[in-house]
């Protein structure tokens, strides 16, 4: 059973779109199983529903307002430049309002529902093995998997805003008196899952290069100091998810295919460009062309 897992990684899940249209559209991939997190939890339904073009659409068109109802960060432009800062009002707000998040981000249930019909829902319980989505049960402080086959469309869309909650600067979610957030606060690459669920061989698209060691600027406030941290500590809890996926696979005699970005995207990837997400979906599909090239090059040598 072939299985497709994509990582977190907000907008940089543009770049996992290229990666999976080469492998369906011009390897002819066909995956029984599919598994995301966070940006991942959107991008596989569309595509175990056969949407790869319209999910392309959907995603390097998204703008901030299709994400946040209330917007924790302003952009401003500066010649051909972007900048990201807090908006002060819109933080402040929230403060006064008494809620524990930055910002609010029911906008993108609504978009995503938009989108998502309940035809291709339907369409992909009756067609595929599965499609589950990773979530982070904050209350009982462990990981959940959440199977489109044991949920109803509007259950499922739920928690598939609910894995791309990235509090404290979204949405913090409430189901049946648990609280829940973004699934990469507990599993950012779900590769063991897949594995567990009967996967022999996987393709995963981690949204963050090989490499991490690089120069990072830090924030010049609290607030993007914060999102700094973070990343860093999902950074950790990424690597943990590899190494975890890749003795899990060895032991089960699993073949994994790794298919990372080949350079740091963005160093907010809760900022969504149009330009450069379309930018990012090339990069992701002519890297997995050119990784298919060396590894059929590496097969003839060894013959």
């Amino acid at each position: 059973m072939r299985a497709l897992v994509i990582s977190g990684g907000g907008s940089k899940g543009a770049y996992a779109g290229g990666v999976a249209q080469y492998l369906i559209k011009e390897k002819g991939h066909q995956y029984n199983l599919f598994l995301g997190t966070s940006t991942g939890s959107l991008l596989v339904p569309h595509i175990a529903a056969d949407k790869i073009d319209k999910i392309y659409e959907v995603f390097t068109d998204v703008k901030q307002s299709n994400i946040f109802s209330i917007n924790p960060f302003r952009v401003r432009k500066k010649g051909d430049r972007e900048y990201v800062s807090i908006n002060f009002l819109n933080s402040i707000w929230q403060f006064m309002k008494m809620k524990r998040t930055f910002g609010e981000s029911k906008a993108l249930k609504r978009y995503l529902k938009k989108h998502f019909t309940e035809e291709e829902f339907n369409f992909i319980r009756t067609t595929k093995e599965d499609v589950i989505v990773t979530v982070s049960n904050l209350s009982k402080n462990i990981v959940e998997y959440k199977s489109i086959k044991e949920c109803t469309y509007d259950e499922f869309c739920e928690w598939i805003w609910i894995s791309c909650n990235y509090i404290p600067f979204m949405s913090l979610a409430k189901v049946n008196g648990f609280e829940y957030a973004d699934g990469a606060f507990g599993c950012v690459v779900p590769i063991r899952e897949a594995i567990q669920r009967g996967a022999t061989e996987i393709d995963a698209v981690v949204l963050e290069s090989e490499n991490l060691e690089y120069m990072k600027v830090l924030g010049k406030n609290p607030f993007s100091l914060m999102l700094n941290l973070f990343g860093h500590l999902l950074d950790q809890v990424e690597r943990s998810d590899i190494l975890i996926g890749k003795l899990a696979a060895k032991n089960r005699q699993v073949k994994l295919n790794l298919y990372y970005t080949p350079s740091k995207l963005t160093e907010n990837s809760l900022i969504f460009n149009k330009k450069l997400m379309q930018s990012w979906w090339e990069q992701g599909f002519e890297y997995a062309k050119n990784k298919d090239k060396e590894a059929m090059s590496n097969e003839l040598r060894i013959d």
